[in-house]
């Protein structure tokens, strides 16, 4: 699930929660939203975390060593 999804669930969680006045038998759907903005919420949050490892630069590496002779005559 991508930031896209993940926002997208959260909106219609609190869309849900917030905005809807549906009674549903034997469903309480502001329990549903508040379910579904917590899980969008915590895939945003875990998403961001593995993009922003991935996006990490490496170290560049040391310069190398030059071996030169000294010639001393």
């Amino acid at each position: 699930m991508g930031i896209g999804g993940c926002i997208g669930l959260m909106a219609v969680g609190a869309i849900l929660t917030f905005a809807v006045d549906w009674h549903v038998k034997g469903v309480n759907l502001a329990l549903v939203g508040l379910i579904m903005m917590g899980v969008g919420a915590i895939g945003l949050a875990a998403y961001v975390s593995i993009f922003k490892r991935r996006r990490v630069q490496p170290p560049s590496p040391a310069a190398p060593v030059v071996d030169v002779e000294e010639h001393r005559f």
